[in-house]
């Protein structure tokens, strides 16, 4: 019998044989250690999670076709937390509001915090090329009052005049620490910001570093990669495959960012600070309970 117009073009996708229902589980259960490991990540840093346990192959397809909606099925049948999943890519702006002034003194009471920065020899900053990565870092940001950052991609020079205006009033030196690709647009962003930020701030003092993704952590963390697009105009001066900061373990991350933060740090001038935070507080708490905070 001659083969069919079918037979003929059936692409091989196709004949690839399924996984079965007990490897699709074992899907699962890596994907549920991954995470109960630490957590939040994005559905990305879970795939670069994935491959190199030999979990599922490294490519878009897998990502898509696995990853995205094993995640999305886990969560919607309650199999692991939805907050385990960051997405900072969408975002709601909402005023502050509160039912009375009673409220209102005791949020500000709880959430009081004095600068600390203001009483530091150093300023820094965290420039974070992707906004979904925005959750995973922020925590460390705000444990020690540092602006956070995020780009998502070249920055608009209204963003970087900004920017260097903030840094100019600061009035010390300042301390920028980068977190993005390692690909030709990703590596030469760096470059752009430290440019912008000089221009519109030429008085200031301007440390720009990268902090990731780095060559030395690709060859330490053997890290996975992925073919440097040809599409980008900056490829012909970059060598070698592209390396996502997602691919970097969500734990490494908050420490690299943790570690560049504190080095900045005067202990003793942090202390008077917390110190002053700690009065004022209790200043606070009085005047609280003297506008009725006991409720009546």
């Amino acid at each position: 019998m001659p083969p069919t117009a079918a037979t003929i073009y059936r692409p091989r996708s196709i004949s690839r044989q399924r996984r079965t229902a007990a490897q699709m589980d074992d899907i699962r259960d890596a994907i549920c250690k991954v995470l109960a490991a630490d957590h939040p990540m994005t559905v990305r840093q879970t795939f670069y999670q994935l491959t190199p346990r030999g979990v599922i192959e490294k490519t878009e397809a897998e990502y898509k076709k696995t990853v995205v909606r094993l995640l999305t099925e886990m969560r919607r049948r309650h199999i692991i937390p939805f907050h385990w999943i960051a997405d900072n890519t969408r975002w709601m702006r909402k005023p502050d509001t509160y039912d009375s002034m009673e409220q209102m003194l005791q949020v500000s009471q709880r959430t009081y915090r004095r600068s600390i920065w203001n009483d530091q020899p150093f300023y820094v900053e965290v420039w974070l090329e992707k906004d979904a990565l925005a959750g995973l870092l922020y925590p460390e940001t705000q444990k020690w009052d540092v602006p956070l950052m995020v780009i998502r991609g070249y920055s608009s020079v209204t963003f970087l005049h900004s920017a260097a205006e903030a840094i100019e009033a600061q009035g010390k030196p300042a301390f920028i620490y980068y977190v993005g690709d390692h690909d030709p647009s990703g590596r030469d962003i760096t470059r752009a910001v430290e440019a912008g930020l000089k221009e519109f701030a030429p008085r200031s003092q301007i440390y720009v570093t990268r902090i990731a993704v780095t060559e030395e952590q690709i060859e330490f963390w053997k890290l996975p990669t992925r073919p440097t697009k040809s599409s980008d105009s900056r490829s012909r001066s970059f060598t070698g495959d592209s390396v996502e900061v997602d691919s970097i373990p969500p734990a490494m991350l908050r420490l690299l960012v943790q570690d560049a933060i504190e080095v900045h740090i005067d202990k003793a001038a942090r202390e008077r600070t917390l110190m002053i935070e700690q009065k004022e507080r209790e200043t606070m708490r009085r005047l609280f309970e003297g506008v009725g905070g006991d409720g009546r």
